[in-house]
């Protein structure tokens, strides 16, 4: 019988991406259980925190909103930003290479899941400057 341990995943039981606007579990890709058209992750962005205007080259990305309030952009197909206010149960559509953005605007923290398709955005966030990896060990669970 195969193994299907690496199938279910909480945030505490893998490495966090840390940054100085939040955190980032990567809870599916092909490095934590070998998916391979996709890869997700559940993402806190504490109140006032936001991470900047960014895109994933060659990757589409779906953002579900778990807790919290937001102010989430996304660029039109001609780099016109659009904002709307985002809270739970809201699904965001980011086409591919789109340039977008997320703030969190409520008082408490701002729980996210996000998809990305194919996998790999999450692995250039390891490049950003203020990244730095908060251990498993550390987060109880």
């Amino acid at each position: 019988m195969a193994d299907t341990d690496n199938f279910f995943n909480y945030p505490s039981d893998v490495d966090n991406y840390g940054f100085d606007w939040g955190r980032l579990a990567v809870t599916l890709a092909p490095q934590v259980n070998g998916a391979k058209a996709f890869s997700a992750a559940v993402v806190q962005v504490p109140p006032g925190k936001g991470h900047d205007r960014h895109n994933h080259p060659g990757s589409e990305e779906i953002i579900f909103i778990i807790k919290g309030t937001g102010a989430q952009m996304v660029e039109d197909e001609d780099g016109t930003p659009h904002t709307k206010t985002v809270g739970p149960g809201c699904t965001v559509f980011i086409p591919e290479s789109r340039f977008h953005s997320t703030l969190n605007t409520g008082d408490e923290l701002m729980e996210i899941f996000v998809v990305y398709a194919p996998a790999g955005p999450e692995e250039l966030l390891k490049e950003l400057p203020d990244f730095h990896v908060i251990p498993k060990s550390t987060l109880g669970g």
